[in-house]
């Protein structure tokens, strides 16, 4: 039964049409990140990028490398150096791969690198961390494996042979399902006191007063409860709502209403359009059809044509789809709170749940001497990334490692601790790291609680001392 649910064949009118609108929109992402100018600040004017602990012995040299000018003249006056790294090029790459997906042109290969590429720009760093960022890897993944090129495309023109009208169900179901994952977890995470008392939205609304027209609408409480309950409805409805026929206009338009308002105020890139553009797999292929291919004969037929992987596939979809479940659960098997610790937090689709800020300086102390010197990590990094180092234990953890091997370098054994506070939403601030204990000697665990995070103080505990 489950076998020949996967691999019926469905009309692919989706998928082609989701191919266009997705290979233009990473090649607007690796274009766009450029001349925003995310490059620059994110990878080139940092001496260090944060990479996920674990990936620096790759990812630290090939950040090193990907900086360095490799043009060195003058025009204008303007040093042409600044604006000829290698990171440029290799986000162009990713750009030129992006336009060729949406071509269908050498349509496995140029989604493989971009797959390959964004996924080392994912790994390598964390002070721009955003939970879309991991959905783009999951989706090029997707788009990697599926037929998207069967029909519509350059790579039909240069082979005939290739083309097809038709797909394996299962084709659509991977999107749905971790579309589906991702929305429900992202609304089951807000359930919480600070969220639902509209404190997040507010915080959220609060920097964007100075927005043209609605800037100052956006401040007033009613619309920070609107955006509260719409927020956590919306993430909770929008799956099965799309999937029911009745339903399936109206919760688009409202889909459109939600992610242009998260595109103007929130300002988070294609991920409100790629949002929309996923909304093509809910829809009959008649209708996509009829819109986007007129020309494109829809398949009516119901053959089964069960692939010879499927041993091998079937149980690999199973597995996938069961961590996809259990990763957002993991936070619950670490001591403390997440929104806190950050422990279990990433890969768990908790968006926008907490604003963090804090102060911090790390005391230095020469084991040999005893002489104490006092470090401000913003002395080293940019000014964003010590925000995040005040606030996030493993950037903290690694600045310190970064510290110690520093030291260790002018012939110095060091112990390093950290002296600070932070504050969660609107919660007292207090201390996240034991200043007792040497951060130098401390080991990083994927997988377990580190004891030298204090235990959070909620504002709504009765005995909050």
């Amino acid at each position: 039964m489950l076998t020949k649910f996967l691999y019926k064949q469905i009309d692919n009118t989706s998928l082609v049409v989701f191919r266009v609108f997705f290979g233009l929109l990473i090649g607007l992402e690796g274009f766009g990140a450029i001349l925003t100018g995310w490059v620059k600040r994110t990878f080139i004017q940092p001496d260090f990028t944060f990479p996920f602990i674990g990936f620096e012995g790759v990812l630290s040299p090939m950040h090193k490398i990907l900086k360095q000018p490799l043009l060195d003249f003058h025009v204008f006056g303007l040093n042409m150096a600044d604006y000829s790294a290698g990171f440029y090029f290799y986000f162009a790459i990713m750009g030129i791969c992006g336009f060729m997906v949406m071509l269908g042109y050498k349509y496995r290969w140029s989604m493989g690198v971009f797959t390959v590429l964004w996924t080392c720009v994912y790994l390598m760093q964390k002070t721009s961390y955003n939970n879309h960022y991991y959905l783009l890897i999951l989706l090029c993944v997707f788009m990697w494996i599926v037929p998207a090129h069967r029909y519509f495309s350059l790579d039909v023109k240069r082979n005939p042979t290739l083309k097809k009208i038709s797909m394996p169900n299962w084709c659509l179901w991977i999107f749905i399902l971790q579309l589906f994952i991702v929305y429900t977890y992202a609304s089951v995470a807000k359930m919480y006191p600070d969220w639902l008392s509209g404190e997040v939205a507010k915080n959220l609304m609060s920097s964007k007063q100075t927005l043209p027209i609605v800037g100052s609408f956006l401040q007033q409480n009613w619309v920070h409860y609107v955006l509260t309950y719409v927020g956590i409805g919306f993430d909770l409805l929008v799956i099965p709502l799309l999937l029911w026929k009745r339903t399936r206009v109206f919760i688009f338009f409202c889909s459109v209403v939600f992610h242009l308002f998260n595109s103007f105020v929130l300002h988070i890139g294609i991920f409100p359009y790629m949002s929309l553009a996923l909304c093509v797999f809910f829809f009959e292929p008649e209708t996509v059809r009829n819109i986007f291919l007129k020309k494109k004969e829809v398949y009516k037929g119901n053959e089964v044509i069960v692939s010879s992987y499927k041993n091998i596939v079937i149980p690999i979809f199973a597995l996938y789809f069961i961590s996809q479940i259990l990763l957002p659960l993991r936070h619950w098997t670490f001591q403390d709170n997440v929104l806190s610790t950050e422990e279990g937090h990433r890969l768990s689709w908790r968006m926008m749940l907490r604003s963090k800020t804090g102060y911090l300086q790390l005391k230095v102390v020469d084991k040999e001497s005893g002489v104490v010197t006092y470090v401000n990590p913003a002395t080293y990094t940019s000014p964003k990334q010590a925000t995040r180092i005040a606030v996030k234990p493993d950037m903290l953890w690694q600045f310190v490692q970064f510290l110690k091997k520093k030291y260790a370098e002018e012939g110095k054994e060091v112990e390093i601790y950290a002296i600070g506070r932070m504050r969660v939403n609107n919660h007292p601030y207090q201390q996240l790291f034991d200043p007792k204990v040497d951060l130098a000697a401390e080991e990083w665990s994927h997988f377990s609680h580190h004891t030298w995070l204090l235990p959070f103080k909620s504002k709504y505990d009765k005995n909050p001392e």
